[in-house]
């Protein structure tokens, strides 16, 4: 198997050429940059202008455009004039769909033209032929012949080229010979790199988009690997495309965007988010420091070490990792048959349990359906534990897991009092070490006595030592988890780790994948926001296939953490709680005002859980974008919205003042409509809050 990063367990960043777009270098030893793109019409210059202005002033390093016709492409022109005469420098990008002609026009004006291999020059009808080897080489033919001149061009007046392929966007010829995958992604991209190296054009940037982080990791990776293995160096353009709004849009940005970062993939990225593009700076300005802190955590401490190890994992082909199921209560699994739990920590349970009964009451009234599946309470002081009873009675008439995290003064003998209180199959963590192997037996003879699952944080460094003391013993009520961070590698290192040395043991046991500030990227005890934090680990693993227990620490707001913890699951598609959104983050093309429109689609369909809605501003971002979406709103002309069923149009141009009616009517008639009432509707619609905002 081509392995398409140096380790999946430290953060080397991929070596690649340098690519100059105006006067930013991208790849080589350059920092990750940050893009974003305009939303105004391009031919409403001074307001694309503005706005330009206003994204440089945010932080934003490179700005894309839509050219949709010819006069959008020659306004680029007066738009880079107007800047310079602003003294600002910032490099442009045209944004090219359909027409090559204003391809050759913006290259003209602008630093870079990013083109779509699947509408630039080829085919899209969705029609179903097979196509003969001969054929299949006709058509590259003429394919060369199309791409042949804007390569020249490019070439000619010192412009780059973002090679931009997107999920639901390929050809038939390609989705004919390699369907609608991460493979026909690479390979629709590999054809045009291999036309502009005829020509001798290197400026070459490629991206591979997709509105499911799970299919666009897999598609990151798989490029990587094809170019490393024909020799071609190309920086990494990164984004989920159609991520939408709010919470969710930032959470599938850093399951995608993070994970592959984390990898050392990625020399450039654009966070799209349905809102005012200024918003998308600071998400993608996190993420990029977030990369280069890891970038340098491995050239500080691991330089010379390791690269190229094999994990079990297929990078490319998404499988869930198999563990055995786990019976945690009466009515509760956790194991690779049943979605992964959510477990929510209670902080400081022992200070206040009236406090903290009160809290969980009020999560569990509030969350409904979502609640979690279990409680985690920290246990630092043996004199409290007879404190336990009333928070616990509260957990255990919900029918939810208990897990106790108990401190290091903590020793077998202080727990005795707890037989009666916790019910069977109640988790208590410890940490493991190297040298705890007699303690560890202790933990493991006291948890069977009494019928207890023994949770093991495995501390990163001692791994190498836990394969035989696992041997030892047969198919226990384990659960293992790595709170804390590797000093040499990063959070999404540790549980790959974690999960080899499993696997080598021949244990199936479950793994608890819990977010804290000590297995954070940033400095220890880092008790930001985490939503960057959280997607990145539970997200990316999720999208490998890892996790049956996950949980997000350091929220005081049990609902909060609770929320958040759905929301990851549901952007790495690894469970579902919700209605699921695509919606693209606008640009000049787009028919409607995109934002309100998605927050209202999103009001009164939020609860159908399971179904997924896009909400496109026109139709590039139509049947194809909207991929794996059941019903599609998308703009079909000013003014007026077409409604889809998957990818066939089945109502044209009504009136956008109807439409979300419409829409309603169109998934009530497909029997997908559930009414919700009052208070899960409220809560449904005010689950993603914008926190950068």
């Amino acid at each position: 198997m081509l392995p398409y990063c140096h380790s999946r367990f430290v953060s080397k960043r991929r070596p690649t050429r340098e690519v100059r777009i105006g006067t930013v270098g991208i790849g080589g030893s350059n920092p990750v940059r940050i893009q974003s793109m305009t939303t105004t019409p391009t031919q409403d210059v001074g307001a694309t202008v503005r706005q330009v202005i206003a994204l440089v002033d945010a932080g934003c390093e490179i700005v894309r455009i839509t050219a949709q016709n010819i006069k959008a492409a020659r306004a680029l022109g007066e738009i880079r004039s107007q800047l310079q005469r602003e003294k600002i420098q910032v490099p442009l990008v045209a944004d090219i769909h359909f027409l090559p002609q204003s391809a050759m026009e913006a290259a003209f004006h602008v630093d870079k033209v990013r083109i779509n291999p699947g509408n630039y020059a080829d085919r899209k009808r969705f029609a179903v032929r097979e196509y003969s080897d001969a054929q299949y080489n006709e058509e590259l033919e003429r394919l060369f012949a199309a791409f042949t001149p804007i390569v020249r061009r490019c070439r000619e007046y010192g412009r780059a080229m973002r090679i931009g392929t997107n999920h639901g966007s390929l050809s038939d010829r390609i989705m004919n010979r390699f369907g609608d995958t991460p493979l026909g992604m690479v390979e629709s991209a590999l054809e045009f790199i291999r036309i502009c190296e005829a020509h001798s054009f290197h400026d070459i940037v490629l991206s591979m988009k997709a509105s499911n982080p799970k299919v666009m990791i897999q598609a990151y990776r798989l490029a990587a690997a094809r170019m490393d293995d024909a020799g071609m160096d190309y920086p990494l353009h990164l984004g989920v495309t159609e991520a939408g709004d709010g919470e969710d849009a930032r959470v599938k940005s850093a399951i995608g965007i993070g994970s592959l970062l984390a990898d050392g993939l990625g020399d450039t990225i654009r966070v799209s988010l349905t809102e005012d593009p200024v918003y998308e700076v600071p998400v993608a300005r996190d993420l990029a420091m977030k990369a280069t802190r890891l970038h340098d955590r491995y050239r500080n401490r691991m330089a010379g070490r390791g690269g190229n190890e094999i994990d079990s994992i297929d990078p490319y082909t998404f499988n869930r990792r198999v563990s055995r199921p786990l019976r945690l209560t009466d009515t509760i699994t956790a194991g690779s048959s049943v979605p992964p739990r959510v477990v929510t920590c209670v902080e400081d349970a022992c200070d206040s349990p009236d406090r903290q009964a009160k809290a969980i009451e009020s999560s569990l009234r509030v969350l409904g359906d979502t609640a979690p599946d279990g409680f985690l309470i920290r246990v630092d002081d043996a004199d409290r534990i007879d404190r336990l009873p009333v928070v616990l009675a509260l957990i255990i008439d919900a029918g939810r897991w208990i897990a106790l995290e108990l401190g290091s003064s903590i020793q077998v003998d202080d727990l005795q009092i707890l037989q009666g209180v916790l019910p069977p199959r109640s988790g208590i963590v410890r940490e493991f070490g190297s040298g705890d192997g007699r303690l560890l037996e202790a933990w493991i003879a006291f948890t069977a006595a009494a019928d207890l699952i023994l949770v093991l944080d495995v501390i990163p460094e001692t791994l190498s030592t836990l394969a035989p003391t696992l041997n030892q013993f047969e198919h226990g009520n384990f659960v293992f988890t790595c709170s804390t961070n590797s000093e040499h590698s990063h959070s999404l290192g540790c549980y790959r780790a974690l999960v080899e040395v499993l696997r080598s043991a021949k244990s199936q046991s479950p793994v608890w994948i819990r977010s804290t500030s000590s297995n954070s990227i940033e400095a220890k005890n880092y008790h930001g926001d985490r939503v960057l934090e959280s997607s990145i680990l539970i997200g990316g693993l999720s999208c490998d296939g890892i996790g049956d227990i996950v949980s997000i620490e350091g929220e005081t707001d049990l609902a909060r953490s609770t929320t958040l913890s759905f929301n990851v699951l549901q952007g790495a598609r690894a469970r579902i709680s919700k209605a699921e959104f695509v919606a693209c983050p606008s640009c000049g093309r787009t028919l409607f005002d995109l934002e309100t429109t998605t927050q209202k689609v999103r009001a009164q369909t939020a609860h159908l859980k399971g179904i997924t809605i896009a909400v496109m501003g026109c139709i590039v971002n139509g049947p194809g974008e909207m991929a794996d979406a059941d019903f599609g709103y998308v703009g079909g002309a000013p003014g007026k919205v077409n409604l889809y069923v998957g990818k066939e149009c089945v109502q044209y141009h009504i009136p956008e003042e109807q439409a979300v009616d419409k829409l309603i009517d169109l998934i009530k008639g497909h029997g997908k409509w559930v009414d919700a009432d009052a208070e899960h509707e409220f809560q449904s619609t005010n689950a993603s809050v914008v926190s950068d905002k």
